[in-house]
Order: C-alpha cells, then sequence, then structure tokens
C-alpha cells in the first residue's frame, strides 16, 4: 500500500481551509487543519510525519512567519508553503531566508497550489533519500569498539578534532586509519567541508603531484585539459593522505610547502594558489626508519606528527571481535536485503584466538564470505576456514596422559606464550602488550618454562614438553627482541 503524504494547511478562515482540503483530498492526500498558530505546532508535534504545511501569514495570535520560524527549528522539518492574502516582497524574502519552499498568494489558484505542493514534497522526498544516504555513508564508517584501547582512541580523536593541528595516524594495514581519519573530521570544526582522501600508495609517482596539486592544459603528455589537485578540493575541509610514507621526495617537499605556507602550484603554472586545508595522514611504516634511509624529510615529519595516534591491531582487542562480527553482520544483512545469520560461540572462540594480520579488514572480509556461502542460520567452527580453524587447537596439549590440572595448564600457557612471541616477532615488549601483562610478568614466565630468546637471532629455545611422552622441538624465527 502507497504511503500518503500528509498536508497540514493552517488558516483562521474555514472557506479557504475547506476548498484546499477538498482540492488535496481528490488529489490522494491525508489532510489536517488547524486554525492558528497555536494549534499547528500542536498537530506537527502529535502526529508526528507531516509532510508539507500550507500556512497562512496572517493568523491570530502567532502569525505565520513566527510559526514558520519555530517549524524549522524542529529537527527534519517538514517544507511549508507561505500562503499571503496582501503579501509583499519584503515578507517573501523574510520567509524564504527562514527556510519557506513557496509563497502563493491569494485568491488561490488550483493548479498553481498543486504545482507548488508536488514540487514541495518531491524536494522534502529528495531531502530524506539524501539524509538516509548519509546516514548509512557514516555507518560505513563507524569505529566499533568497546575495549579500553579503543576508548583511549576516541578520547585522542575527540581532544584533537577541534584543532586545526596536523594529524600522523600509524598503524597496520587494515586497522581503520581512515575510520579515525573520517572521525576527526566528522568531530571537527570542518565538518561540513569536504573530506578528500588520497591513497599516496596507489598512484604512479609521476602522476601523484598532479593529482594532489593539479595541472594546466598541456602540461604535460596527456594533460588534454586543466585539472583541480585534491588540495584545492579539499579547501576549507580535511585532506587525508593515505599511506604517506610511499610519497617520493620531490612531492613531500611540495606537501610542505603546503604545511608550512598555506600555498599550492599546479604543474604547468606559475600561479600561486592560496588552501586552507587541514592535513590528516596515515602511514603503516616506521617513518623514523624512512628517515634514516633517507625516503622520507625529517622535516616533514616533524610537521606531520604534530599529533600522533596509535591506530591498534584487531589482536590487541580481541574482546572486541564478537562486537565487530554482530556489526559486519547486520551491515550485510541491511545493504543485501537478505535474513541476518548468527556466529555460534564457539565460532567466535576460535575466531578470537586466531591472530588476525590482516586486521579488522581481514575481519570483515571472512564474514562477509561466510554469510554469502553458509546454507544455515547458523555458522558453526566447521563453516570457519580451515587456516582459522586450524589455530583453534594450537594451544591446547593432548590431554590424555596429563595427569593434573595444573600440569595442562602450564603446558597450554607455555605454548600460547611461544605461539604469541612468533605472531609479534620475538619482541617481549609488543608481544606482553598483546597478550595484556606486564613486561616484568611475561620475563618471569619465560624463566618458568625455560623459554630463551637469543638477541639478534630470534631464536626461541624451549625444554622439552614432558606431559604425555611428547617433546617440544626448538622454535625458530626471525627478528630481534
Amino acid at each position: 500500500m502507497v504511503k500518503k503524504n500528509k498536508i497540514l494547511v493552517v488558516d483562521d478562515e474555514e472557506s479557504i481551509r475547506k476548498s484546499l482540503k477538498m482540492i488535496l483530498e481528490y488529489e490522494g492526500y491525508q489532510v489536517y487543519e488547524a486554525v492558528d498558530g497555536y494549534s499547528a505546532l500542536d498537530l506537527i508535534e502529535e502526529v508526528f510525519d507531516i509532510d508539507l504545511v500550507l500556512l497562512d501569514i496572517k493568523l491570530p495570535g502567532m502569525d505565520g512567519i513566527e510559526v514558520l520560524s519555530e517549524i524549522k527549528k524542529k529537527p527534519y522539518s517538514p517544507e511549508v508553503i507561505m500562503i499571503s492574502g496582501h503579501g509583499t516582497i519584503k515578507v517573501a524574502v523574510e520567509a524564504t531566508k527562514l527556510g519557506a519552499f513557496d509563497f502563493l498568494e491569494k485568491p488561490l489558484q488550483r493548479e498553481r497550489v498543486l504545482l507548488s505542493v508536488r514540487n514541495a514534497l518531491n524536494h522534502s522526498r529528495l531531502r530524506e533519500e539524501n539524509i538516509d544516504l548519509r546516514k548509512r555513508a557514516e555507518k560505513k564508517y563507524e569505529l566499533i569498539g568497546e575495549h579500553p584501547l579503543m576508548k583511549k582512541l576516541w578520547e585522542q580523536i575527540l581532544k584533537a578534532a577541534p584543532s586545526n593541528a596536523t594529524v600522523l595516524i600509524y598503524g597496520e594495514s587494515g586497522t581503520g586509519k581512515e575510520l579515525i581519519a573520517r572521525a576527526i573530521h566528522k568531530h571537527s570544526l570542518r565538518a561540513k567541508e569536504r573530506f578528500v582522501q588520497v591513497n599516496c600508495a596507489a598512484i604512479p609517482e609521476e602522476l601523484i603531484e598532479s593529482e594532489l596539486f593539479g595541472h594546466e592544459k598541456g602540461a604535460f603528455t596527456g594533460a588534454t585539459e586543466k585539472k583541480i589537485g585534491k588540495f584545492e578540493l579539499a579547501n576549507h575541509g580535511t585532506i587525508f593522505l593515505d599511506e604517506v610514507g610511499d610519497m617520493s621526495l620531490k612531492t613531500q617537499s611540495k606537501v610542505l610547502r603546503v604545511l608550512e605556507e598555506g600555498e599550492v602550484q599546479r604543474v604547468g603554472s606559475s600561479q600561486i594558489i592560496k588552501v586552507d586545508v587541514r592535513i590528516i595522514a596515515a602511514t603503516n611504516k616506521n617513518l623514523e626508519e624512512e628517515i634514516k634511509k633517507g625516503k622520507f624529510r625529517e622535516d616533514l615529519y616533524y610537521r606531520l606528527n604534530v599529533i600522533p595516534i596509535y591506530s591498534p591491531p584487531l589482536r590487541e582487542r580481541k574482546e572486541d571481535i564478537p562486537l565487530l562480527v554482530n556489526y559486519f553482520i547486520k551491515c550485510y544483512s541491511e545493504e543485501n536485503n537478505i535474513k541476518p545469520k548468527r556466529f555460534s560461540e564457539k565460532a567466535i572462540e576460535v575466531m578470537m584466538k586466531y591472530p588476525w594480520k590482516g586486521n579488522v579488514r581481514e575481519l570483515r572480509n571472512v564474514v562477509e564470505r561466510l554469510l554469502i556461502m553458509t546454507e544455515r542460520d547458523i555458522i558453526d567452527i566447521e563453516d570457519l576456514p580451515e587456516y582459522i580453524r586450524g589455530d583453534s587447537s594450537i594451544y591446547f596439549p593432548d590431554a590424555k596422559n596429563i595427569k593434573s590440572l595444573k600440569e595442562f595448564r602450564e603446558l597450554a600457557e607455555k605454548r600460547f606464550i611461544i605461539e604469541k612471541l612468533k605472531e609479534n616477532n620475538w619482541n617481549i615488549s609488543k608481544t606482553a602488550r598483546a597478550i595484556g601483562t606486564p613486561r616484568s610478568n611475561l620475563y618471569k614466565k619465560l624463566e618458568q618454562y625455560g623459554i630463551k630468546i637469543k638477541v639478534g637471532v630470534g631464536e626461541v629455545i624451549a625444554p622439552p614438553e614432558k606431559a604425555g611422552g611428547e617433546e617440544s622441538p626448538n622454535s625458530t624465527g626471525q627478528g630481534g627482541p
């Protein structure tokens, strides 16, 4: 059944109200009436989803301009068409400034009224669709998590957002650095302006200057027309330089000029263009190491690194995995209009043990794949990819010949620590952070289980596992502590 548009007619003259009601109901609209501004505002609150108001300017008590002003203060306010028996240009201008869609003069003409009503309702529909699309887009870029690391991250975002300071987001691929950048922009004073994203790693070196700063027609082979650069497009807004560590030294010097002088120069042009842009950069590289190698400018690093923000990997906040899984299920189900499925508790437990080297991006892809490929409503352990299931038993020794709970617990803990050392490239500090224990406690555990790490070689040596007659071979890996 098609929803009828609801229209409120506000006029103190009964003949006008009845005439408009008859015309509009004949066209299939649902019509409400009000004799003054106060009852009109009450009706809008009561009915809630009024789509359009036909509002007379001259009303008893509260005039139409005052009523219009009150209507437009409400969130998702209906469109308003003003009606006047003795309208002036001044009143029409004032009504338009307050948000009136149209202005009709009495005596009202049926065709003129209906044309204005149709246009106003179309405008309202487009506005609602735009709001809906914006909400969907914002939902797509939500930062999900309740782990203390995520709460700390949100504190940093909300502190950094209102300023114009440059932000450098660092962390592994797939951790959501773009989402952090968008959150900063959304909560900044530039939120109503553009957010322009540039993936510096995806653009060939010979084209990145043209992408960032634009070019003039004929500046180089293939430049058949003038191009506006990303910095110009982001004027008064925010530019997000993703994978900034992959930018050439020549381009870095020009980005530094934008930061210091607020100036850009198109390729092939001598004209200097002033821009007001906030820069947020992100990298999965260690820029301090890149500086030592001569691949990144030290002065640019210090200008970008005014507010550093760490994007934690998923393995450091595994408690958020159930939240993220449910979020991805809901998003995918809504986007594709399919019945939501759910993951069993055992499947979630297995997923929480997997290291997720691809981080949240990898988790999202796995959830989407399982929602498509699994026929049952409940996704269980056997439905998970083998490489995820394979890790589910890695920490648990064979219990057949283990005599006590203490022995089993110690063997499982030892294997867990060795695997976590492997995942974190044998780095003690990173491993301690990943498993949520103080570094001093981890050193005690290494000593307790006879696990030794040779500095600079990265060789882990563990004594044989006595329980169950099983021996543990020496585990080796690359990288220092």
